[in-house]
């Protein structure tokens, strides 16, 4: 009878979470909003179809321990130390702002200090999984703004660890329960760092070389569950023994083998977690205290956008560019709802503040989407607007019969430029930088002030009397737009695409372009080349060796490609990729070339 219970538990979880997670994702809310409606639901206060909350909540904790060990290992030291500048200056002050402005304004509500500290730094954080997943659909990650909201992101989720750690120790329960052993934390860290560092490395190596899947991903749960016991042991969090042993692997060759491994249980894991959020969630609350709740939702959306703003403007942004900042990070995160559990446990929080700022970090996820989208109706709508506003008009195009239309007349572009001139080419060139027009007409270049991604532009340039088609821009959003607009509208037009790294060569080649070049090979394998001669290899085997591992490459691109979406298989392809490689170029460069065994269909000209 107890099974037969557990089970329905299991299914009602998986049941719901399936439905409402397709649902909200096709709705554009994502999935976190999915899991909390599914807890809402199907928990005590819904339908009552899970019961045993206390059960859930302990497992779910094992979501948070995964993921923050999948944190800790994105965190490379290095990596951090060379993004210092970027992450205290937009991640700090951004903390900083919210969490003094919050904690006051929890003072006022007549909320302790110590309590009103922690409510306001878990207020000052926002929904890296839903920001993130928001500025990948929109391909806007790697623009100004996209860069300054994942540098605060990943400086709220560095903070947030140690925070942990220290809540407990504010509350009324720390005083009548086991203290911290220090001593014992101490020398399991420096356990950790010299087992890192001496062992490691090795076991997993032959771990790896058993190719059993089951038993590196056995040893993955191993290391990061047994490191969380220590930690608890020792009366830290998992947590934070999770994120530890994350970092210290960080610079591990087999980081992404172990990243793979875990993603599916922390996949789970956590939604499991955000199911129990959403189980204590009262929307009763929303019902009884209507104009307080939406007066705290409003209020502190309003207020955090104001504060994201202000630390874009003093980091130099631009006013949009701050603006968008504001807007996809103006919502509550995950990372609340953990601290005000631990907060609750501790006797930080009391239960009736814990339940309406849940409520509230709730609700600001539900309207964070809809703020988005009315943010680009809004910025459409000015842009339409703009040139009578005085904002400079583009160019109109004089001639509209070439064959060859650049988009992109930068260092990239002008090479296409000064070799079509050198064979009388007639060609149109498009770039959107003013200093870049205005330099490059200095010199007699004729080049027209135009945005290339809108389609009225190269009607206007003349795309459907055009041949050929140059993309050259530099913006990787940009480009894949434009390459968009081209396969739907124009197929008859050949292109020619720049790119600038391996995803953006995915993205390209999943729009139909078949002729990509990311821009920095030819140059590094060329200057690779003479290298080698430098170092006394011989000319002609140099040549070899180069046009092997030319051949390769791309070849391995191609077989990349077809497995993107799917991480394992990706990383699978890539290692084997390289030990073909390896085997390929220790034989004599100077024989007949066999071509590697990745794949066996021709690959595009890339």
């Amino acid at each position: 009878m107890v099974l037969h219970e557990q089970l329905l538990q299991i299914l009602a979880f998986l049941g719901f979470s399936v439905v409402l997670v397709s649902l909200f994702q096709k709705l554009g809310l994502g999935t976190i909003l999915g899991y909390l409606a599914a807890g809402i639901l199907i928990g005590p206060l819904g339908w009552g179809l899970i019961s045993d909350f206390q059960f859930v909540q302990n497992i779910a904790e094992f979501g948070v321990v995964f993921l923050l060990f999948l944190i800790g290992l994105e965190l490379q030291p290095r990596k951090l130390w060379s993004l210092r500048k970027t992450l205290i200056g937009f991640g700090g002050l951004q903390i900083l702002f919210c969490t003094v402005v919050f904690t006051i304004i929890g003072y006022q509500l007549g909320i302790a200090w110590a309590s009103a500290a922690v409510v306001g730094f878990a207020l000052s954080l926002s929904s890296t999984a839903f920001a993130l997943q928001s500025l990948a659909e929109r391909k806007v990650l790697n623009t100004e703004f996209g860069r300054a909201s994942f540098a605060i992101l990943l400086m709220q989720d560095v903070v947030a660890i140690p925070a942990l750690a220290v809540i407990p120790s504010l509350g009324l329960v720390a005083a009548n329960t086991h203290s911290v052993n220090w001593g014992g934390a101490i020398a399991i860290f420096i356990g950790l760092a010299i087992g890192s560092r001496v062992l490691m490395g090795r076991f997993l190596q032959l771990v790896a070389e058993t190719r059993s899947r089951e038993l590196f991903t056995g040893v993955t749960l191993l290391i990061v569950i047994g490191v969380a016991f220590l930690m608890e042991s020792v009366g830290l969090s998992m947590a934070l023994g999770a994120f530890l042993a994350g970092v210290l692997l960080s610079e591990s060759e087999y980081r992404h083998e172990l990243e793979a491994d875990l993603e599916p249980f922390k996949g789970l894991l956590m939604g499991l977690f955000f199911v129990s959020v959403g189980m204590s969630v009262k929307l009763s609350l929303l019902v009884q205290f209507p104009l307080m709740i939406l007066s705290l939702v409003v209020g502190y959306m309003v207020l955090k956008g104001l504060l994201i703003y202000a630390v874009g403007r003093i980091m130099k942004l631009h006013s949009q560019a701050s603006n968008n900042l504001s807007v996809y990070l103006v919502q509550g995160g995950e990372f609340a709802f953990v601290i005000f559990g631990v907060g609750q446990s501790a006797q930080v929080i009391s239960a009736d503040w814990t339940q309406r700022f849940t409520l509230v970090v709730t609700l600001s996820m539900i309207a964070s989407p809809i703020i988005i989208v009315l943010n680009e109706k809004i910025q459409a709508w000015i842009a339409c607007k703009a040139p009578a506003q005085g904002v400079k008009e583009y160019d109109k195009f004089e001639e509209t019969t070439n064959p060859v239309i650049i988009a992109g007349f930068g260092r990239f572009g002008q090479i296409f430029g000064r070799i079509l001139r050198t064979q009388d080419i007639p060609f149109t060139a498009i770039e959107h930088d003013t200093e870049q027009i205005e330099l490059l007409r200095r010199f007699g270049n004729k080049v027209y002030y135009g945005d290339a991604a809108r389609k009225e532009i190269l009607e206007a340039a003349g795309i459907r009397n055009a041949k050929f088609f140059i993309l050259a821009v530099d913006d990787v959003e940009t480009s894949n737009r434009i390459a968009q607009i081209l396969k739907e509208d124009y197929p008859h037009v050949q292109v020619f695409a720049r790119a600038r790294n391996r995803q953006h060569t995915f993205d390209l080649l999943e729009a139909g372009i078949k002729f990509v070049r990311r821009e920095t090979l030819d140059s590094s394998i060329n200057l690779s080349g003479q290298l080698l001669v430098a170092m006394g290899t011989p000319e002609a085997r140099a040549r070899a060796i180069i046009e092997r591992f030319r051949r390769h490459d791309e070849l391995m691109l191609l077989e990349q490609y077809k497995v993107r979406h799917d991480q394992k298989s990706f990383i699978d392809v890539s290692r084997q990729a390289v030990q073909q490689l390896a085997q390929v170029l220790k034989e004599d460069a100077e024989k007949t070339y066999i071509e590697p065994q990745v794949g066996t269909e021709e690959p595009p000209h890339l």
